[in-house]
């Protein structure tokens, strides 16, 4: 007998109808004879219309309030999958997170699960049971009701997996696997049908939104192989797992996409050391007060004097980092346009990109002349203003995969 977990996210149980769909897939499974943990998401849009009714009470909305508030999201949903499939004659029960409980630690909005409760749950499953569980939320050791920072769901569905020690843990969303890039921009991007944990991670952290990133590293980190899978056809997904597993007959493996950065000088900057590393000590401890999702990355130059300061700056409104800066630093402060990062991952690529880039007739090296910065041989960013024009995914994606 397999154990498994199914976790279905918000455009999979985006209303009755397509619950109702997920819910028969998950009868086909438990059908099969395998023990089902199903986990989800609230229904989508649901979590950004809390967020909005929050936000009309108030702009600093109480975090211990917005956790309570955003949980039933997934609340809802778990009892209506659990409707759906006694409904269809399997035996179904939903659990809320305390009622396991869902054990978590940090602060509200952004948690993260340390243990489950497995008794009663595996004693329900070994009775022939389903039992449905909501993703992205937990209890604190206090016994308040935490989140674990959006798309979370997928963070819950690895921890489950793991804790449980279930056999897989099958993702289903929207589409039908990993894609080497954006499908919706670039109509000719392929589908991956194995990918290391270490690469799809650096998708995920760089614009790729199939996968929460801190799910994908637990997952590398306690070896958990992942299937992503579409909700709405029977066509193979994309394994997840180990990079020994895979044989790869190709460098690169995908290019993400990330259109909400923005590339910001600071001008007169003195040239002494440790200025750098204050000055991005002082963004990093004021922006993280103003959002979960910031990350600051900051470069000097390798000019004779140092004379200016760039911080390539991601998910965060450009205006906010003048406010902070014009109060923190006083310096003076001129914003170039909002720029596109595209990284292309890959093994080795740092050898390979030096040889195509003076080997291969047709390769537009002004791609890679804008901010280049090799990270680790996984990934390599490029950064080009918006100005001059939006880098060309497609060109990119057939070149490279």
């Amino acid at each position: 007998m397999t154990k498994k977990v199914l976790k279905f996210g918000g455009t999979s149980v985006g209303s009755i109808e397509r619950i109702v769909h997920a819910a028969k897939i998950v009868k086909k499974e438990h059908s099969q004879g395998n023990e089902i943990i199903v986990v989800v998401s609230a229904m989508a849009g649901k979590t950004n219309e809390l967020i909005s009714q929050s936000n009309s009470i108030s702009n600093k909305f109480d975090k211990r309030e917005l956790d309570v508030l955003l949980s039933s999201g997934e609340q809802v949903t778990s009892a209506l999958m659990a409707g759906a499939l006694n409904e269809l004659g399997v035996k179904s029960k939903s659990w809320m997170n305390w009622q396991i409980p869902i054990l978590t630690t940090g602060d509200h909005t952004n948690s993260r699960i340390i243990n489950i409760n497995v008794e009663n749950i595996n004693t329900y499953l070994s009775e022939g049971g389903v039992a449905i569980i909501p993703g992205f939320q937990g209890i604190s050791s206090s016994g308040d009701i935490t989140t674990i920072g959006r798309g979370g769901s997928d963070a819950s569905a690895v921890a489950i997996a793991k804790i449980f020690n279930t056999d897989s843990c099958e993702i289903y969303t929207d589409v039908d696997g990993v894609y080497s890039t954006d499908p919706n921009k670039v109509p000719v991007a392929k589908k991956i049908e194995k990918i290391s944990y270490e690469e799809m991670l650096e998708l995920a952290s760089l614009g790729a939104r199939v996968m929460q990133a801190s799910a994908i590293q637990t997952a590398m980190m306690c070896d958990i192989p992942l299937q992503v899978r579409s909700t709405f056809t029977d066509r193979k997904g994309t394994q997840i797992f180990s990079q020994e597993n895979i044989d790869y007959s190709k460098m690169v493996t995908g290019v993400a996409y990330s259109k909400n950065d923005a590339k910001i000088t600071l001008i007169g900057v003195p040239d002494k050391p440790g200025v750098a590393a204050d000055i991005e000590g002082e963004v990093k401890d004021d922006t993280v007060k103003l959002t979960d999702s910031i990350s600051v990355k900051l470069t000097v130059p390798n000019w004779n004097q140092v004379q200016d300061v760039v911080m390539d700056v991601e998910n965060i409104a450009s205006t906010h980092i003048f406010e902070i800066l014009e109060r923190s630093i006083r310096q003076i402060i001129t914003e170039e346009d909002v720029i596109d990062r595209n990284d292309v991952t890959s093994q080795e690529l740092k050898d390979f990109v030096n040889e195509m880039s003076t080997e291969q007739f047709g390769l537009m090296m002004e791609w890679f002349n804008g901010l280049p910065k090799l990270v680790k041989e996984v990934k390599y960013n490029c950064i080009k203003c918006d100005k001059e024009n939006t880098v060309k995914l497609e060109g990119i994606q057939n070149f490279f995969v």
